[in-house]
Formats: C-alpha cells, sequence, structure tokens
C-alpha cells in the first residue's frame, strides 16, 4: 500500500482553457508533468452553482459533466494543483484526497 494524492476536476464538457477543451488541456498538463495517468469520465446530468448541465436532444446543445481524475505521488500532484486551480477557475470544483494506493 502506498499514500498518494487523488485531484479530481468537475467540469462541463464545453469548458475551455486556452481555446482547448478543459478536458484535454488538463491531460496535456498531466503528461508534461509526468503523472502517470488519468481518466475523463462523462457524465449523463447534473447540477451546481452555474446551474443544470444536461443533454438538450431537440436543441442539439451538448453540455455535460465531465470529471477529470488523477492519482499520483504527493510531489507531482503537488507541483500541478495551482496551476490546475487557475486553469479551472470559477468553472468548475477542484478536490484533493489522499488515497491508499495497492
Amino acid at each position: 500500500m502506498k499514500r498518494m494524492l487523488r485531484l479530481t476536476v468537475r467540469a462541463r464538457s464545453n469548458d475551455k482553457h486556452a481555446g482547448k477543451a478543459l478536458a484535454d488541456a488538463l491531460l496535456d498538463l498531466y503528461r508534461s508533468r509526468g503523472i502517470g495517468g488519468a481518466t475523463v469520465l462523462q457524465g449523463v446530468k447534473g447540477y451546481g452553482v452555474r446551474g443544470t448541465a444536461k443533454l438538450d436532444v431537440l436543441g442539439l446543445s451538448v453540455n455535460l459533466p465531465v470529471v477529470i481524475e488523477t492519482v499520483g505521488e504527493y510531489d507531482k500532484i503537488e507541483g500541478v494543483l495551482a496551476t490546475v486551480k487557475t486553469m479551472v477557475g470559477v468553472n468548475g470544483l477542484v478536490t484533493l484526497e489522499e488515497v491508499n494506493a495497492f
């Protein structure tokens, strides 16, 4: 067992950073900083301070919730945390938790 950090970002699929999808920008950041892996999960529906995130079939509007999650060594996760918070800004929620990795 190893103590590690899980960094989770909750946002919407249409959220951008520097003209790129936020999820893609975060994956690029994690990869460039040597974090071993990350997963993007697409939600079906959700709500938060910015309202409801859902699929509108008739209006062809898609802005579903996404969760971008990575688990890594303390130094690597702490090394990207400030950048992640800046990239996400007010467009989502960033959480950090200690986890046991096996």
